[in-house]
């Protein structure tokens, strides 16, 4: 069975990274031979990269960073949840990826962005830096597009299944292409 980490980007108060990254976890769960673990940079809180060495030599000194080391080398796989934060994806996202290397080399991921017009600019950006640690990023990229009728006043989704359902079959092909990579990745 493959470990697919759904990694949650942004750590902003009122994201809706955690409503969207459960909605995809909805839609993928039923994937046969896989299982899926929500990732929340939230939770983890990694300060700004302080490991005085560099990733590619796994040397780390900070407790945080072998805990996060652990955590994606116990994953096969990874599905990005990022938003598009002025046309880039989150500090945090690549903060947390830069913590790390060969923990990220040769596995596949799929990126999935969204902003108020899709996040591509973002998608291409994380996936310009996803190839530079080695991973294997699907071709698909769901960008969602939102609006502010689909949210409530304090910010978050009002119903991420009706607001984004035309982007169901996008997020299913992409998934495809990450088991292809997986099976590519294993033979």
């Amino acid at each position: 069975m493959s470990k697919i980490g759904i990694i949650i980007g942004s750590t902003r108060p009122n994201r809706i990274g955690g409503q969207i990254a459960s909605w995809v976890l909805d839609i993928v769960s039923d994937i046969p031979d896989m299982s899926f673990e929500l990732v929340d940079l939230a939770e983890w809180n990694l300060p700004l990269l302080n490991e005085p060495g560099i990733a590619a030599k796994d040397e780390y000194v900070h407790e945080h960073t072998r805990a996060w080391s652990k955590q994606i080398n116990s994953e096969d796989a990874y599905i990005f949840i990022t938003p598009q934060y002025n046309w880039g994806y989150p500090a945090a996202l690549k903060n947390a990826i830069d913590y790390l290397y060969k923990e990220w080399n040769g596995k596949p991921a799929v990126i999935i962005s969204y902003a108020h017009r899709g996040g591509g600019r973002a998608a291409a950006q994380l996936r310009q830096v996803l190839e530079g640690v080695r991973m294997l990023p699907a071709t698909t990229m769901p960008a969602i597009a939102f609006n502010d009728a689909m949210l409530t006043e304090t910010g978050a989704l009002r119903d991420p299944h009706d607001s984004f359902s035309q982007y169901v079959d996008v997020i299913k092909d992409s998934l495809k292409e990450l088991v292809d990579l997986l099976k590519k990745r294993e033979s």
